[in-house]
């Protein structure tokens, strides 16, 4: 039978055993290169941090801290924004904005908490809803004092449809009283 090339009997040849231990050999010296590689990055950035001078310092917290302010203010409006729109959607009368702390509903990185306004807006009382038909029947004479008056003459002009649409806009009340 024959015997795969590059090995003998007894183990491989010297040649591959040499290939094996050369790359174990560079596998160490890139792990070892890899490892002073990170040493000499941390270094560097600590150095940077230290040879930046104090204007640069003051400028960079500066505009961090401008950052957060912008960041807040729009986080506000964005804040009233949705509360006005989801007062809307959900039927409930939002009170006057000057009175809230809208800002409890802007979290750190200036969005907004769709959770704490929806519970918020839970606990506001729905206004009481709109009776189906008019209240005000029965309660005389319900036309503005500019409307003008209609007579029977102009009634007996008139369709059905135009009947109907001028006693609600109340131009027949001074004829219901007896006055015309």
């Amino acid at each position: 039978m024959a015997e795969p090339l590059g090995e003998t009997p007894t183990g491989p040849t010297p040649d591959v055993a040499a290939l094996q231990a050369a790359v174990e050999k560079w596998k160490t010296l890139s792990r070892k290169n890899e490892e002073r590689f990170q040493q000499v990055s941390t270094e560097l950035e600590r150095l940077r941090q230290t040879a930046l001078s104090d204007q640069e310092q003051a400028l960079g917290a500066a505009r961090a801290e401008e950052r957060k302010a912008v960041v807040g203010e729009f986080g506000t409006r964005l804040a009233t924004a949705e509360l006005r729109a989801h007062a809307a959607s959900a039927g409930v009368e939002l009170p006057s904005v000057e009175y809230l702390n809208v800002g409890s509903f802007v979290a750190d990185d200036g969005s907004v908490n769709a959770d704490t306004i929806a519970q918020f807006l839970s606990s506001l009382p729905t206004p009481a809803t709109r009776p189906e038909f008019a209240q005000g029947l029965g309660l005389g004479r319900q036309g503005g004092a500019g409307v003008p008056q209609l007579t029977r003459e102009d009634m007996a002009r008139m369709s059905p449809a135009q009947i109907v649409a001028a006693k609600k806009e109340g131009k027949f009340d001074a004829l219901q009283r007896g006055e015309i």
